[in-house]
């Protein structure tokens, strides 16, 4: 399963390496692809909670994660 989110208030590489680390963590999700101007892709076996996603954005720093 593939979900898309725009994460706002990257500015570069290594805010996206932050966001890659932070969701990669979560348990279930298997694959992230974060861009500073395209969509994250979540890819996971199962639908990830929101909230979940949003946790672990805010964990990377100073984002915001809506789903697109």
């Amino acid at each position: 399963m593939k979900s898309s989110y725009t994460v706002s208030g990257m500015t570069c590489g290594h805010c996206a390496n932050h966001v890659t680390e932070e969701v990669s963590a979560i348990p279930g999700v298997t694959g992230v692809h974060v861009s500073v101007e395209g969509p994250m892709i979540v890819e996971s076996g199962e639908r990830i909670p929101f909230d979940a996603i949003v946790a672990a954005v805010a964990e990377a720093g100073a984002y915001t994660v809506v789903e697109a």
